[in-house]
């Protein structure tokens, strides 16, 4: 066994080794490995994704105004976001500009699916790292209705009564024995911190969440036709607009339907105000207040976005959200980003389950190779069918190692929100916002939440607090909140420039490959939920040549690379101490705040094998 450091994190794989696989309540196919100490703190982590996606190759060949179809069916969670940058990459390469109706539907669409993701990540895929629902059963409802009043008076549905009803059904789920949605949690950890009344108050909006959500992705069905998987078009979107109101053929865009994106758009507004923002304040803060700012791992030193959410030259716009790279932890100097440089991102293969001609070198994704090559190391304990035992000295995922300019980086809304601050502090104006949030939070975990629930105060800084699990989950929270605000802006900006005459939603000018050159180029770049996501095309005689995907969670999810350097997930992880490794909810509280999607980040089982589904400790 070996002790070892990189990038300051001190690495030992002795100790007692914890397999989780697979690590559940999320998309796709994950497991982890990690060795904890004699105090059960985790001292090595192992991340692997155990599926390959391929569509790399399925798109070899094929019609570039087609990629979004295809790309799009990466994932039924992320929906959309990949075919947005799909057709992002391919305009990019044919010089297209689409038309400002275009733009702002595209917007809406976008950050209609940034709320509902959040909301769903945190209800109904992290909230049970936090939350303990059985506990739910021993609250007074009575007590959690002054809870509720007390953390955000706005609420609606906060009455004693509305508490009892929602106990009452729970309390019939657990008599049944079938916890229904709630199975399967380690109920009764002592790592929950939570009181019953927060518990049974997180429950019941879990719920609220769960017939919400529903309801706000019929935006994508307006505006794209479906939902998972809208349609997205090459110049445009596919919806032609109609004001007149007299059901013209293909004009699915009418003042009736604009109006129900409208009522939409305010239930979000509504929802992460009175909602979903308080519930994270007042969890953070109980964490907190019990010491849990665990999980910061490379949120603390190396982060990168591509900015995002563009506002009013909405083509290569720099009126954004700003992106960049912090490294080493150094807020003060922000290094910019550029996708196109090859110097800048590249992929390694070291221990990935790919082969490259040299594996000790990175290659830019236009340039990238996904040749799939799986081979297990020699201290694998197990079979190819069967792995018992990871050897992370060889190559141990089906995810690549994307690094910028050679260093492992975390991605997402943390990150969007870290970058957004260092800027505003440099005093760029669409950074502000975000900033506010920033501040507003932090006077709320620090002293506002706990004077009024009589808890002591204290004065965290956000470079003290942000880098932790908790500040991933809250970052989270305060994007899903500026999206729902940036929404307002964005439908009041379309209505208004229809109503000026401009019911163009498309642009057709190189739609006929006749029109392209023999050989071009391009990347589409999207914030996606869990962060900066990016598309790369090859085009060659009206063909696909070459197209790569390098999306969050191969960020984050990411294996060692030719250095030795830890992804995020794992460097996550490090530090983490655990109060039951044989219920492991600490090192799933600091997976889930990811949000992984290993659909998206690894590149279909191989024929002969088979998908694990046990938890396995020893």
């Amino acid at each position: 066994m070996t002790a070892y450091a990189t990038q300051g994190f001190n690495l030992d794989d002795s100790g007692r080794r914890i397999v989780v696989d697979p690590v559940t309540r999320i998309e796709g196919h994950m497991r982890c490995e990690v060795n904890v100490d004699s105090n059960n703190v985790i001292r090595n982590a192992v991340s692997t994704g155990t599926m390959w996606r391929g569509l790399e190759v399925i798109l070899k060949g094929r019609d570039p105004r087609d990629a979004w179809a295809f790309v799009e069916r990466i994932c039924g969670v992320c929906t959309g976001c990949h075919a947005l940058a799909s057709v992002r990459a391919v305009e990019d390469a044919l010089g297209i500009k689409i038309p400002k109706n275009a733009h702002l539907i595209r917007e809406m669409m976008a950050k209609t699916l940034q709320v509902q993701d959040h909301a769903v990540h945190f209800y109904h895929l992290h909230a049970l790292d936090w939350v303990d629902v059985v506990s739910a059963l021993k609250a007074d409802p009575k007590k959690t209705s002054e809870l509720q009043q007390l953390v955000s008076p706005s609420h609606p549905l906060s009455s004693p009564g509305y508490f009892r009803d929602i106990q009452n059904r729970l309390k019939k789920f657990v008599e049944s024995g079938q916890l229904g949605p709630f199975m399967n949690g380690y109920w009764g950890n002592k790592a929950y911190v939570l009181p019953p009344e927060a518990n049974l108050m997180a429950v019941t909006h879990y719920l609220e969440a769960l017939d919400l959500q529903k309801e706000w992705v019929k935006v994508h069905t307006i505006f794209g036709g479906k939902n998972p998987h809208p349609n997205y078009l090459v110049g445009g979107v596919p919806c032609a607009i109609n004001l007149d109101g007299n059901g013209a053929v293909g004009a699915p865009i009418t003042m009736e339907r604009l109006n129900f994106v409208k009522a939409r758009i305010d239930e979000m507004v509504e929802f992460n105000k009175n909602v979903y923002l308080p519930d994270v304040l007042a969890i953070g803060t109980l964490y907190k207040q019990a010491g849990w700012l665990h999980g910061g791992g490379l949120a603390a030193l190396n982060v990168s976005d591509y900015g995002e959410y563009p506002k009013l030259n909405y083509d290569k716009s720099t009126d954004q959200l700003p992106g960049g790279a912090i490294l080493n932890g150094n807020w003060d100097e922000i290094h910019e980003v550029d996708a196109r440089d090859p110097e800048q991102i590249q992929e390694f293969v070291t221990h990935s389950w790919y082969k490259y001609a040299d594996e000790s070198k990175g290659l830019h994704p236009w340039d990238g190779v996904t040749e799939p090559n799986f081979e297990l190391g020699a201290k694998t304990k197990g079979s190819r069918t069967n792995i018992e035992q990871i050897d992370e000295s060889a190559k141990y995922s089906w995810i690549k190692a994307p690094r910028w300019r050679g260093h492992a980086m975390e991605v997402g809304p943390l990150p969007r929100y870290i970058l957004a601050y260092a800027h505003a502090k440099k005093g760029n104006k669409y950074a502000q916002r975000p900033k506010e949030q920033l501040e507003y939070a932090a006077a709320m975990i620090n002293s506002g939440f706990p004077k009024a629930l009589g808890l002591p105060t204290t004065e965290l800084t956000l470079k003290q607090m942000l880098p932790s699990t908790i500040g991933r989950t809250l970052a989270r929270c305060l994007e899903s909140q500026y999206c729902a605000e940036m929404m307002v802006e964005d439908y009041k900006e379309l209505v208004a420039n229809i109503k000026a005459g401009d019911t163009a939603t498309a642009n057709v000018e190189k739609w006929d490959p006749a029109t392209w050159p023999k050989e071009a180029k391009g990347v589409g770049q999207v914030a996606a939920p869990r962060g900066q996501l990016g598309h790369w095309v090859r085009i060659k005689d009206g063909r696909i040549e070459n197209y790569q995907c390098v999306v969050p969670t191969t960020w984050n999810g990411s294996p060692r690379d030719a250095k030795g350097q830890i992804g995020a997930f794992e460097a996550a992880l490090i530090g983490t101490p655990m109060v039951d490794p044989e219920q492991p909810v600490e090192l799933l509280r600091t997976l889930h705040s990811f949000d992984p999607c290993l659909a998206c980040s690894t590149h279909v089982m191989s024929e002969d094998g088979r998908e694990l589904t046990t938890v396995k400790v020893r």
